[in-house]
């Protein structure tokens, strides 16, 4: 269980879902049409909406305002597959942010010295996940291995080990790369909503060779991979 210390750092970073509604309304934007068909299958409550955004960071803050201007969801998940990172991760595990930064941005020194790398200036270097939904999250009654940890967005399918040494050589601590989540948590961020990104791990960059994984995981699991998702939004609508 996550602490009252753990609340109070949290608060001062992203809005906090703080009150339980009947009928709360639950945004899941995907990239892919493949992704939302998968999610689209498995609900039909009209609190929820899975919306495509198209892949990449412009697409997918694009995608996360036009949910908020017509959808006004009380809450938003960025879902669908990710890249995993560490010994620990496997394909077909989750990996839900903690955290959220950018791969591919860097400000440079010459401005100020304080922005970090993965940062935009004036904004977080890091957006913060709410604390209510990663503690539903990372407490799910499931078999398949959950962990919450950084999540980093670039415009750059990683398909060769090389990229994704640079990458974690930045940000070695990463769970998870993508190339939607950031921008939709930098969204939801400048419009005050409680946000999450719940991704299921489809291929394993350090370990695979041409994407052969991420194929493998659409030709093979991905149509089981995605029942826990349906999980998670059903806890927090509990």
């Amino acid at each position: 269980m996550l602490n009252s210390h753990f609340y109070e750092i949290f608060s001062n970073f992203a809005p906090i879902l703080q009150i339980r509604k009947k009928n709360m309304k639950v945004g899941i934007i995907v990239a892919m049409d493949k992704e939302m068909r998968q999610l689209q299958s498995l609900f039909t409550d009209g609190n929820v909406l899975v919306q495509k955004c198209g892949i990449g960071k412009v697409n997918a803050a694009l995608g996360a305002q036009r949910m908020i201007n017509e959808f006004n969801p009380d809450v938003i998940i960025s879902s669908g597959c990710a890249g995993g990172n560490g010994d620990d991760v496997n394909v077909q595990d989750i990996v839900v942010s903690t955290q959220l930064t950018y791969h591919d941005v860097y400000c440079g020194t010459a401005i100020d010295n304080c922005t970090q790398y993965g940062q935009v200036q004036g904004l977080p270097a890091r957006y913060e996940a709410d604390p209510v939904m990663l503690e539903k999250a990372i407490s799910l009654p499931t078999q398949l291995r959950i962990h919450p940890g950084l999540i980093v967005t670039g415009d750059w399918f990683v398909d060769s080990k090389e990229k994704m040494r640079e990458i974690i050589s930045h940000f070695p601590e990463a769970k998870a790369v993508d190339m939607e989540s950031c921008a939709i948590a930098q969204t939801c961020y400048l419009n005050k909503v409680p946000f999450i990104s719940f991704r299921v791990v489809s291929d394993i960059p350090l370990r695979d060779t041409d994407a052969s994984q991420y194929h493998d995981f659409w030709n093979t699991v991905a149509e089981r991979s995605f029942l826990v998702t349906r999980t998670f939004v059903e806890a927090l609508q509990e």
